[in-house]
């Protein structure tokens, strides 16, 4: 197999593995409401099946990246996809909502396995300075993926049922999966002294203390701050404070010493988690003021604002232009401003705002997350060495599942902060906030403001970002790169 035909399957596999994981989230939520009234299964185990998800994967993704740059990224996505398409199935026969809610952990890990792996070979496949549009490409179809996957969801379940939407991925999975397994090119020799040991330890304190914070993150919008969540947020503490220890003082550390010290990626990181929790903040406000505001139907309000999944995806490929032309510390600033007045403006929002209006706040959000999105990602994964882009992919990934949790509690605590005495409840617990139109937008402006703050620190972030010097200039790789000899052990 030619090189070139090598590298097109590469990315042909990477984009697969990340719609899956993302059409997978989207269906589920159209597909809920039907499983749980199927299963006689209560409001909080069909909760349960995204919970344990997120958790099982929040936990998994880095140290699933470390494998990845111990074992080779291709063979670590066979077995992830793979298990996410076996896991897919099982859910779709499961016939008790204990077996969903089991495998949906399952599938947790399998997705934690691939999600940095669809990173990390495209880091193996392309040299650095060409790594702009592979991602951004990568991003473009997640973005369809979100976009279609409600209306994807909604069809299946309305035709077939809501055991449908977990077969949806079996078929491109599975040969996905066994593309990988079959392909016998040798994986690019590791530098001997980079990846050594896969830091157990240091893995299992990283897994509960990511765990704790999702589970009290996703937990806070529910239940208010009772002493639950509290005793979350101290392990959270605790626990990370001693997997800080443990890395400092061993010699062969789970996330590399130089990936963190790295100002490009500590700062690439950081302005991902404030734009993910703005934009996901900001949206999940925004649901309810289109539906309980002006009155909207669930698929009026999608209309409402399908223009953030158009400019995500438009914004993506332009981004990789001006990746290039204007390198990582510009691109960013601008798509991070973007972000900061589709939130803004958001708080102008009121009854009587139009459709032009509300699709314009939508359309700033979508261009400026997807600028953000591509360039940020491309930064950390150009900034990481082969034998690191595991690692580096499983830290773009957690920074993507903890930004969004992030946002939706503070958008939920700021909320209940906000609102006019006497004026909150009315929906029961796990329904969001439920005000009178009126005391919905007084609690709502403050908010969006704050939020538009959290976006101003990611501003703040992407100005410690690299030019487009620094950026273009293409990385040492290593010698066996150019002509990998034969490895029998990293074979797939």
């Amino acid at each position: 197999m030619s090189t070139a035909r090598r590298t097109r399957l590469t990315l042909v596999s990477s984009i697969t593995g990340a719609v899956i994981v993302a059409l997978d989230g989207t269906v589920l939520t159209v597909a809920q409401p039907t499983l749980g009234r199927e299963l006689d299964a209560t409001y909080a185990q069909v909760q349960w099946t995204s919970t344990g998800y997120l958790i099982a994967v929040a936990g998994l993704l880095v140290f699933a990246g470390r494998l990845g740059d111990r074992y080779g990224h291709r063979r670590i996505f066979a077995v992830g996809v793979l298990g996410f398409a076996a896991t897919s199935a099982g859910i779709g026969l499961a016939h008790g909502i204990g077996w969903v809610i089991a495998l949906r952990v399952a599938q947790g890990v399998c997705g934690a396995l691939l999600q940095p792996a669809t990173l990390g070979m495209l880091r193996a496949a392309y040299p650095p300075d060409r790594l702009g549009m592979p991602i951004a490409l990568r991003t473009s179809a997640i973005g369809v993926a979100a976009a279609a996957g409600p209306v994807v969801g909604g069809a299946l379940v309305a035709h077939l049922g809501w055991r449908a939407v977990f077969f949806l991925n079996v078929v491109p999975a599975v040969a996905v999966g066994v593309l990988a397994l079959t392909d016998r090119t040798p994986e690019p020799k590791r530098n001997p002294d980079g990846v050594r040991g896969l830091d157990l330890p240091g893995a299992c304190l990283l897994a509960v203390a990511l765990m704790s914070l999702v589970h009290t993150l996703v937990a806070l919008p529910e239940g208010g701050w009772t002493a639950a969540t509290w005793l979350g947020l101290a392990a959270v503490l605790v626990v990370g404070g001693a997997f800080v220890r443990r890395e400092r003082r061993t010699a062969d550390p789970l996330i590399p010493a130089g990936v963190l010290r790295s100002t490009a990626v500590s700062s690439a990181l950081g302005v991902l988690v404030t734009a993910s929790a703005a934009l996901f903040g900001a949206l999940f406000v925004a649901t309810y003021y289109l539906q309980d505001v002006l009155g909207l139907d669930p698929l009026h309000s999608a209309l409402r604002s399908l223009p953030l999944a158009v400019m995500m995806v438009a914004s993506a490929p332009a981004s990789a232009v001006l990746l290039r032309r204007q390198g990582a510390r510009r691109t960013v600033v601008a798509g991070m401003v973007l972000v900061v007045l589709g939130v803004l403006l958001m708080s102008g929002l009121d009854r009587s705002s139009s459709a032009v209006a509300t699709g314009g706040c939508f359309l700033l959000l979508g261009a400026g997350f997807g600028t953000v999105m591509v360039t940020a990602t491309h930064v950390i994964v150009h900034q990481a060495s082969v034998d690191t882009a595991g690692v580096a992919g499983g830290l773009q990934q957690t920074a993507m599942n903890i930004g969004p949790a992030l946002g939706v509690a503070a958008a939920t605590t700021l909320m209940a902060l906000a609102a006019p005495d006497n004026t909150t409840g009315g929906g029961g617990a796990g329904e969001g906030p439920r005000l009178a139109a009126d005391a919905f937008l007084t609690a709502m402006r403050p908010t969006f403001a704050v939020l538009a703050a959290v976006a101003a620190v990611g501003v703040v972030l992407a100005a410690r970002l690299p030019g487009r010097t620094a950026l273009t200039r293409r990385s040492p790789e290593p010698p066996e790169q150019a002509a990998p000899a034969p490895d029998p052990a990293s074979r797939v």
